[in-house]
């Protein structure tokens, strides 16, 4: 699950992102785990589901089935198995069909990281003009390319959102309105005060609370990725519990530098 950050609050919940392991789940797990979020979450809160599949016909039959069991908006990761025929051709046929058929609105997800893929922004551009496409998630971390979209995308209705808190304060310096991080699920009050500090104006605190971030985000991302991130979620309180094979837990060496990316930055 991802905490979804907007104008200094969390305003929302991804689930099955990157980070609710959906790539390890059946098609009937997938819908369970939404259904049962939208029972826990307050009905003032945004229910996002990740919806993305292979295929065109497998991702529109994926988001039909997550609007029925509550979500109320779908986040589509770039298909990538054929990365090397994934065109903006391909991809805005891909992601023009799954907005036509759906009945709740899309959200696009770049993640190049996990897909090797760049969804590349002239397809962007002209996805945003679709009126079922609201914003994208962007996890690669590249600024300028997050700057180019906002400003491109500007005349549509259409949010640009970071995806990760390592490049939060960047993202909101270049027009990005808001966040999809998985740091939320241990820091979502420590995220949310880094917005409220980008979103008024306070440079210099928000510099100093995005340093002391840095290093945790790393490590439950790219670092020790989901068996990193559930390790600290028990540590916060939280229940992470185990991840699904082939991922394995954490070694004792890494589970105790993971400690130290956090007791060293005050969090723990």
């Amino acid at each position: 699950m991802g905490g979804l950050q907007s104008w200094g609050s969390v305003v929302g919940f991804v689930v099955q992102g990157s980070t609710g392991e959906f790539p390890f789940l059946t098609s009937s797990e997938r819908l369970e785990v939404v259904s049962r979020a939208r029972q826990a979450i307050p009905k003032d809160k945004l229910l996002i589901a990740g919806s993305g599949c292979e295929s065109t016909q497998a991702t529109v039959e994926m988001t039909v089935s997550m609007a029925q069991v509550g979500a109320d908006a779908v986040m589509v990761v770039t298909p990538c198995y054929y990365r090397g025929r994934m065109s903006s051709t391909a991809l805005i046929h891909h992601y023009t069909k799954v907005a036509d058929l759906s009945p709740i609105p899309v959200v696009l997800y770049n993640v190049p990281a996990n897909t090797g893929l760049d969804l590349p922004v002239d397809a962007v551009v002209t996805l945003s003009q679709h009126p079922n496409i609201i914003g994208i998630k962007d996890s690669g971390g590249d600024v300028t390319r997050i700057g180019l979209i906002v400003h491109k995308t500007s005349k549509q209705d259409f949010q640009v959102l970071a995806g990760s808190v390592g490049f939060l304060l960047a993202s909101y310096a270049v027009g990005a309105v808001g966040s999809i991080c998985g740091l939320a699920n241990v820091l979502g009050a420590q995220v949310c005060q880094l917005e409220r500090l980008c979103l008024t104006g306070q440079w210099e605190a928000a510099q100093m609370l995005q340093h002391r971030l840095i290093e945790p985000n790393t490590a439950v991302t790219r670092r020790f990725g989901i068996p990193g991130l559930k390790k600290t979620m028990d540590w916060f309180g939280y229940y992470g519990g185990p991840c699904r094979a082939p991922l394995q837990e954490l070694s004792p060496t890494e589970e105790e530098a993971l400690r130290l990316d956090f007791s060293n930055h005050g969090w723990l």
